[in-house]
């Protein structure tokens, strides 16, 4: 099985994303999860341009790391300095990283017009600063920006820039297209064409200006390139790098190629949904391979063939990149959807049972309820229709006030009164906000009894207006989705009151997470 190198880039290029800003510990986090999904090279950062990179590099070296190489980033040397008297060459040495990645011009208009020096010159700084390196003891990857839209200009002068490298002992050229607004027929051309004039190992660096970053990756591979860089969920500067995700599950899947440590493959959507919850940003549930809806069947028609073979509808396994099928419930559900949801209660074809769960769906769906995006709070239904439910309490009341003064921030209190096992027990809770005050109240009212509610949070809470035409007298309905160390889940609720609909979906969400922990603990 022939080798492709996986080269991250997410602290470095994708730290460039807006509203994207690792802390330190973030990134020294994300270097062990990207080193135990078992990618080679780890970009961790531009040692010259922040205090916060420069500790990095300190601390990195302290980190027990089974296979990944750290490299740090920067650019060849000034044109006004020698090699050895350059910041950012010295920067790069005393960061102590076996690999170096040293970036530069290799489109004339950039050369000329952007650093104003010669072409000759340019060609100086990238052969100095490389040889320097390597004298060093570094293993050197160059970076050629603008490396494909310098070809289109003048193929001769970006073919000179990475014979230039190469000669001077760069261990790979990378080939960048920075601007990400090529196509993969292009990409495709000059590879091939660049592979005829230089022997060496070729990498692929491409942005997603034009979408194509995964495609572009993809072609250049099939062209003979055996490094591809890019970043987890493809973050990173305007419309991000080329998502390393779906490249390494095309290349391995479809193209059968090894690109990770054994058992690499099923943690992709862990570190998917790791990237995106460290860097505060919202999962993209479309997003292929890892996305929470990428094995997600809704049509009935669709569901039926599913169950009788997983291929109608999934050109890979969920499992095979560590995510799972879903099957969405809506009132376009048919029986087939009904009990391939209902599977794991080992049912048998239950007509009575499956046309009653399918009429409870329907109706609260007609209600302004929505179960494909809720589908705890569909289990807990299916559950009570079939017998398999558990009550964990009993509400006797709930209170929140909201108390607002001029130029004061309003404050905001829950009081929660339950029975557990006919033990009382009222909790109130401040919070910055009616469902926040309620949720922590709820929680302080119930650990006592479940201790394990301690590793359960509120990660989402959206609202949507369900009859808008009735304004403020509208129903809302709100899905709250929750985590714990085990998964995400999400609860619907629906009320002409936001605070009554949170509240059921406040409820489901925990109750579906106590019932998780019950079967947990049941003997087999």
């Amino acid at each position: 099985m022939e080798k492709v190198f996986i080269y991250d880039t997410t602290l470095r290029d994708g730290s460039q994303g807006e509203g994207i800003s690792f802390s330190l510990q973030d990134k020294l986090a994300i270097t062990l999860k990207l080193d135990d999904l078992g990618v080679d090279y780890i970009e961790g950062g531009y040692p010259i341009a922040n205090p916060k990179d420069e500790s990095y590099f300190r601390e990195v070296k302290s980190l027990k790391l089974r296979h990944a190489k750290i490299a740090s980033f920067g650019s060849t040397r000034r044109a006004d300095k020698r090699v050895e008297e350059d910041k950012n060459v010295k920067a790069l040495l005393q960061a102590e990283t076996p690999v170096v990645t040293i970036v530069g011009k290799s489109w004339d208009f950039q050369v000329t017009d952007v650093l104003k020096i010669s072409l000759d010159e340019n060609l100086k700084m990238v052969a100095d600063t490389i040889a320097y390196l390597k004298s060093k003891g570094r293993e050197v990857f160059f970076d050629a920006e603008h490396f494909f839209d310098g070809y289109k200009k003048n193929r001769e002068y970006a073919l000179k820039v990475a014979l230039t490298a190469q000669s001077a002992g760069a261990d790979a050229i990378v080939l960048c297209d920075t601007n990400g607004g090529s196509l993969p027929d292009e990409i495709s051309g000059i590879v091939r064409e660049v592979k005829k004039n230089t022997p060496g190992m070729l990498s692929i660096h491409v942005h997603n200006d034009g979408d194509l970053a995964v495609a572009n990756t993809l072609a250049a591979v099939e062209q003979g390139v055996r490094q591809v860089q890019g970043t987890i969920n493809g973050i990173g500067e305007r419309c991000g790098n080329a998502d390393l995700c779906s490249v390494i599950a095309n290349l391995v899947l479809k193209k059968g190629f090894q690109c990770l440590e054994s058992g690499g493959l099923q943690k992709l959507t862990e570190i998917s949904r790791y990237i995106y919850e460290v860097a505060n940003l919202l999962l993209r549930p479309n997003q292929p391979f890892v996305g929470a809806s990428a094995f997600a069947h809704k049509g009935g028609l669709h569901v039926n063939a599913v169950r009788k073979s997983k291929h109608t509808y999934e050109h890979v396994a969920p499992e095979s990149v560590g995510n799972e099928r879903k099957i969405l419930i809506s009132e376009l559900s048919g029986s087939s959807t009904i009990l391939a949801k209902v599977e794991k209660f080992k049912l048998t074809h239950d007509t009575d049972i499956m046309r009653s769960i399918l009429e409870e769906v329907q109706n609260l769906e007609n209600e302004g309820y929505q179960f494909e995006s809720a589908e705890a709070s569909f289990e807990l239904l299916a559950r009570k229709k079939i017998g398999r439910y558990q009550r964990f309490f009993d509400l006797e009341g709930y209170r929140v006030i909201v108390e607002g003064r001029e130029k004061v921030s309003p404050v905001t209190e829950a009081t929660v009164k339950i029975k557990v096992d006919g033990l009382l027990e009222l909790c109130a809770s401040e919070g910055s906000g009616p469902i926040n005050a309620l949720d922590s109240a709820l929680r302080k009212a119930l650990e006592r009894f479940y201790p394990s509610l301690r590793d359960m949070k509120l990660v989402d809470y959206k609202v949507r207006v369900i009859n808008p035409r009735k304004g403020t007298a509208a129903k809302v309905r709100v899905i709250i989705e929750s985590q714990d160390k085990e998964g995400v889940w999400n609860t619907v609720g629906v009320s002409e009151n936001v605070i009554e609909a949170s509240w059921h979906a406040l409820v489901d969400s925990i109750e579906y997470k106590l019932i998780k922990e019950l079967e947990r603990v049941k003997p087999s």
